[in-house]
Order: structure tokens, then C-alpha cells, then sequence
């Protein structure tokens, strides 16, 4: 089955998500990130049982965030660090975290490369 792609948004009262699709607009909100992808999964459900779709689990969403609600879920990651490590001024990152500035696509994959080396290293990590 394809992913279902649902972008993700940060609001002055949590997260919200929508996903484009044939007839209409699937969207929800949420206080918190992990409510916000069970609710996707239900509001997915619910558009899939009127139009006799398969139902999805969470393994079959894609979330697209905006860098500012990136940073707001995973709230582990320090973006100093991260602008450190992958070569880019801190204030750059910080005002592009803000949504002061908005990211070139070059500039978003090279965050989005930096984010990706880190969660490869962590998946492999040993602790003893």
C-alpha cells in the first residue's frame, strides 16, 4: 500500500495534520504529537470506510512537517547543535526554526541530511 502523506503543522494549541485526497481533505488536530498520529490514523479510517478503502495503520502515514513543528515534536533534537554539525550558522537555523526565513530546498536538505546522518548513528548505537 502507498504511504498516505499528511502534512503536519504546529498551532498555538498543539499540532495539526491534513491530507490532500480525492474528494476532499482529510485533517485533525491535537494537543500533543503522539495523539496527533492516532487521530490521523482514525480520520484516515473514516475517510477509507466511506469510499471502501483499506484501513491504514500508522506504518502507512508519511509526515511532511514545516521545520518549526519539526523542532516542536522532537523537541530532543538541539538545533544549535545541529547547525554545528552540519555547517550552518545558528541564527540561520534559529530564524529559519521561527519561520523568520524561509529555507531554500538546498538548504532544507542539507538540514534534512544532518537529521538523517544523526537518527542513522543513534539507530545504530550499542549502549553497554
Amino acid at each position: 500500500m502507498k504511504k498516505i502523506k499528511f502534512n503536519v503543522g504546529q498551532t498555538n494549541t498543539g499540532f495539526d495534520a491534513y491530507a490532500e485526497q480525492p474528494g476532499g481533505v482529510i485533517a485533525t488536530t491535537s494537543t500533543t504529537f503522539l495523539e496527533l498520529k492516532t487521530n490521523m490514523v482514525d480520520a484516515y479510517n473514516t475517510y477509507a470506510e466511506y469510499h471502501k478503502l483499506k484501513p491504514v495503520t500508522e506504518e502507512n502515514l508519511l509526515l511532511e512537517f514545516d521545520l518549526a513543528s519539526f523542532f516542536e515534536s522532537y523537541g530532543i533534537i538541539n538545533a544549535r547543535a545541529l547547525s554545528q554539525r552540519i555547517g550552518m550558522n545558528n541564527a540561520l537555523l534559529s530564524h529559519y526554526i521561527k519561520g523568520v526565513k524561509k529555507p531554500s530546498p538546498k538548504q532544507v536538505k542539507k538540514i534534512l541530511t544532518g537529521l538523517k546522518q544523526v537518527g542513522k548513528e543513534l539507530a545504530e548505537l550499542q549502549l553497554v
